[in-house]
């Protein structure tokens, strides 16, 4: 597989990383200075239209994702991996698990998007939909899930990045995808371990929004919510969330 990707690490715990609707496998901030890289393998992946694969055209669906990321793991030896999946990237992970559930240790959903269709209402999917070609929509969905409290240069430095690090066509394609795909039936009941990490300021992916998704789905799920965070807590508290995900990872 001649795919780019980050890999940090070199411990016996493989960890495959998928990133959000508006990041990269770079997109992570001091998060990435803090990993044990004596205990886990971390291995970061872009999508295609995003990152080091923005010319790599595509389907733009969280099966192709999931296919990428497997192929990944294939040309890395990694037969058994956790994942950690940001957003939709919690969405893809759980497409992953669809896929291949036999190749799964646990499941780490960061502020992730369930696995059933995400309800928009006229707004919603005005506000979602139309993202892809207008800036402030997408600022707008950063200030929201931020809980309407982070400085604007940062705001305006998220937008900015991913104007720049995805096409357009990629980032209206898989929003179109993760809206609407419906996994649930496929994933409901897997006993797999899952933790769910949420932040107490995200206005859109909450703790409740959680507990009537992730925590139905998966019999080992466990929840918990990071304080003073809102979506982004590789940006906003990365010691604590670095802390949180690499003690459930480790966990017997």
């Amino acid at each position: 597989m001649n795919t780019p990707y980050r890999l940090i690490g070199s411990g016996d715990h493989k960890v495959l990383v998928l990133h959000d609707w508006f990041g990269t496998s770079a997109g992570w901030g001091s998060f990435l200075d803090y990993l044990d890289g004596d205990t886990f393998s971390y291995a970061f992946l872009d999508y295609r239209g995003y990152g080091d694969r923005k010319a790599v055209t595509g389907a733009y669906t969280l099966a192709e994702i999931a296919d990428d990321t497997l192929a990944l793991a294939d040309a890395l030896g990694w037969e058994r991996f956790s994942l950690v999946g940001h957003s939709m990237g919690g969405k893809a992970a759980q497409q992953v698990l669809a896929q291949a559930p036999q190749r799964m240790r646990k499941l780490v959903g960061l502020a992730p998007v369930p696995a059933g269709p995400y309800p928009l209402d006229a707004d919603g999917e005005a506000l979602f939909y139309g993202a892809a070609q207008d800036r402030d929509k997408r600022l707008a969905i950063i200030d929201l899930v931020t809980g309407q409290r982070a400085s604007r240069t940062w705001v305006d430095l998220m937008v900015d990045r991913s104007l720049q690090l995805s096409t357009r066509e990629a980032f209206g394609g898989y929003v179109q995808d993760w809206v609407t795909a419906d996994l649930t039936k496929r994933i409901a009941g897997n006993p797999l371990p899952v933790k769910v990490f949420v932040g107490e300021h995200d206005l859109a992916l909450t703790a409740d929004v959680m507990r009537a998704t992730w925590l139905q789905h998966y019999p080992n799920a466990e929840l918990e919510e990071i304080a003073n965070s809102g979506h982004y807590p590789m940006h906003e508290t990365p010691v604590a969330l670095v802390t949180a995900i690499e003690s459930f990872l480790s966990a017997p």
